[in-house]
């Protein structure tokens, strides 16, 4: 793995985590792009045509964001510590909580500002955090949680295998779950142990995303991101809610082709290794920050009015760049990055959230993402003439290994190397 900056020996280690970066593969074949790339893409490709789709039942509003000065001017506050190797933090409704996902296999739960001395779920006895990108890697807490007590989570097995598993809360003790209630939703056979994904995000419609990468290795040697017929290099869209396991969505993209042609659990694919991705609380639009191979990183970008089908470009492209010989590679029918960052400034993207938080409105509408390698943060945001404009805004030592939302739309980061949790804030 390719490192950029010089870090403590602690955190150079730590660095083995999440970058999906492979210095031994061959490099991209040369692009007929400057060699200087934009930190900014400022439009969008077309999107390839999806196939005909019905209407969501329920699509979310769009909202304008309101715009103020951008580039914002922020600072990381300390807020929690102690946390063994985590990797994502989220809630489930509840203003007081908070939810830390440790690589190892357990949940912790804050409330009040506090660590309860017992975690919230420990499944270690199953999970497979042997290597660097193994692990027990997201949560997600379904909209009806508070009644159902129903949880899933993302893990890779003691095979390596990605695992989304359904988990109930106890009964007569909300701040613990039962690790024997275990439902085993859907399990994907992973041929190496990086480019796992690993993101559970349920969208705006109730749905359930997951996020998959390629498979691993470098360069997507099994071709797995371009290929219908697999669940790897993809994000899948699927229900779990009221079914014993889970049901398609009848308006996925290829929900309506030949089972030996296109997986109908598909709902975009061309992604390399989608680490984390987030929507937007307010508008419905979702970004993935897609860990790129050995010079760029990306942010691709979904409309909240998308039937899905998208294709990002891996491994036909590297960021908005070819990763293909010239000859084998072209832009035609794929969604290029609304941002992206070469390898002079990071090595391995950590994807975050928009803020839509009330204590600091001159961050609202701002997309907020990060290195795992440099410990850079930038910001970006669409313009009102529909440009998007990207700026660096922060840079410590951090192995930024996840950015985190509460319930009321505040911002986290997440340091892997030393265990701690900083809360993103405006400077005056």
């Amino acid at each position: 793995m390719r490192s950029l900056l010089t870090y403590t020996t602690a955190v150079v280690l730590a660095l083995l985590l999440v970058s999906a970066c492979a210095p031994t593969s061959p490099a991209p074949a040369a692009a007929p792009t400057p060699t200087t790339a934009p930190t900014a893409i400022t439009q969008l490709t077309a999107t390839a045509a999806a196939p005909t789709a019905a209407e969501p039942t329920a699509p979310p509003p769009t909202i304008a964001p309101a715009l103020a000065a951008f580039p914002p001017h922020i600072q990381l506050e300390p807020a929690f510590a102690g946390f063994a190797k985590p990797v994502y933090l989220t809630h489930a409704g509840d203003p007081t909580q908070l939810y830390v996902v440790e690589q190892a296999g357990r949940i912790q739960l804050i409330v009040d500002g506090q660590t309860q001395p017992e975690p919230f779920l420990d499944i270690t006895d199953r999970v497979g955090a042997d290597a660097s990108e193994r692990g027990l890697l997201s949560v997600a807490f379904p909209p009806d949680y508070a009644k159902s007590l129903q949880f899933y989570v993302n893990y890779t097995d003691r095979r390596g295998d990605t695992v989304i598993a359904r988990f109930r809360r106890m009964a007569d003790n909300p701040r613990r779950a039962d690790p024997a209630s275990e439902e085993k939703i859907l399990q994907i056979a992973q041929p190496a142990p990086n480019h796992n994904g690993g993101q559970l995000q349920f969208g705006p419609d109730g749905a359930l995303y997951i996020g998959m990468g390629d498979g691993g290795r470098a360069g997507d040697p099994w071709d797995n991101a371009q290929n219908p017929q697999a669940l790897l290099g993809k994000l899948l869209r699927i229900r779990v809610t009221d079914v014993a396991t889970y049901t398609i969505p009848a308006d996925n993209p290829f929900v309506d082709q030949p089972a030996d042609t296109a997986r109908p659990e598909i709902w975009a694919s061309g992604l390399r290794n989608p680490w984390r991705f987030s929507f937007d609380r307010a508008t419905g639009d979702l970004y993935i920050a897609d860990v790129g191979q050995n010079q760029y990183e990306e942010v691709n970008f979904q409309p909240a009015d998308s039937r899905g089908g998208e294709n990002y470009g891996w491994n036909v492209m590297e960021g908005a760049h070819c990763y293909k010989p010239p000859a084998a590679c072209g832009a035609q029918g794929l969604t290029l990055p609304i941002a992206e960052y070469d390898h002079s400034q990071g090595c391995s993207i950590t994807g975050g959230y928009v803020y839509r938080g009330t204590r600091f409105p001159q961050l609202t509408g701002v997309y907020f993402f990060g290195d795992f390698c440099s410990g850079r943060i930038w910001g970006t945001r669409q313009a009102a003439d529909g440009t998007w404009e990207t700026a660096q805004l922060l840079q410590q030592p951090l192995a930024i290994s996840s950015f985190g939302e509460d319930a009321a739309g505040e911002l986290y980061v997440l340091d892997h190397g030393r265990g701690e949790i900083w809360h993103i804030i405006a400077q005056p």
